[in-house]
């Protein structure tokens, strides 16, 4: 049976942690703040691309098919990993999850035939969004 003093002795090294990070996370705020460089400059709040002055805007208008496909890459990753976890254990779950493991597949490949009948892995052909692109001066 474990009693109260010794839950609250254990609990000691926690307090103990969570008050030396939050002291060493403002330490560290407090000194940077003060010894700090400060610099105040015309370039200071630009956007800063691989050395090259920044051209244009950057309110560029994405087709949806992109994120789309994004969506469904991780949905379909995400279903490597539980399958791989399957692969792994096979042995042990016999049957049964043999057939978890079917009807998982299954209603996966409903979703894949569902995305290719609505569309969602055509990224090529006719797009009908307009790409806003910065005025060029002639």
């Amino acid at each position: 049976m474990v009693t109260g003093n010794a839950i609250v002795g254990g609990s000691w090294a926690l307090v103990v942690f969570v008050i030396g990070a939050i002291s060493i996370s403002t330490l560290l705020l407090i000194l940077s703040r003060f010894l700090g460089g400060r610099s105040k400059g015309h370039s200071k709040h630009e956007p800063f691309e691989s050395g090259i002055s920044p051209v244009g805007t950057s309110r560029l208008r994405i087709s949806i098919k992109f994120y789309l496909v994004a969506i469904a890459f991780l949905i379909f990753e995400a279903e490597a990993l539980f399958l791989y976890s399957y692969a792994i254990s096979v042995r042990e779950t016999g049957w049964a999850g043999f057939i978890g493991a079917a009807v998982f597949i299954a209603i996966l490949l409903v979703g894949l035939i569902y995305e290719a009948r609505m569309g969602v892995l055509k990224i090529g052909g006719q797009d009908n969004t307009r790409h806003t692109r910065p005025p060029t001066d002639k």
